[in-house]
């Protein structure tokens, strides 16, 4: 508990596997509302081709930004590793 109050161990990490679901399950939603209100209207094949993308590239775009997120506090882990090891010495 002391390392969590004094900053020494991140939380952040849990919370972005969350933060990927929430944002995969928002992104397959979005899409398949647009494709089926492409269809539904019927406004061209814009709004289906967009929906389409949006739910196939969504995801991959969301778990590439958290990737990005968690590599930042693998850098943190590493280097704290690294700084007990050379103490330790």
């Amino acid at each position: 508990m002391d390392d969590w109050l004094t900053f020494r161990k991140m939380i952040t990490p849990f919370f972005v596997q969350f933060i990927f679901w929430i944002g995969v399950l928002a992104c397959v939603l979005t899409g398949a509302i647009q494709v089926f209100n492409g269809i539904k209207h019927y406004d061209g094949y814009m709004p289906i081709v967009f929906g389409l993308l949006f739910l196939l590239a969504g995801p991959v775009v969301v778990r590439l930004y958290c990737e990005m997120i968690v590599v930042i506090f693998s850098i943190n882990s590493t280097l704290t590793d690294i700084l007990k090891q050379l103490k330790n010495k």
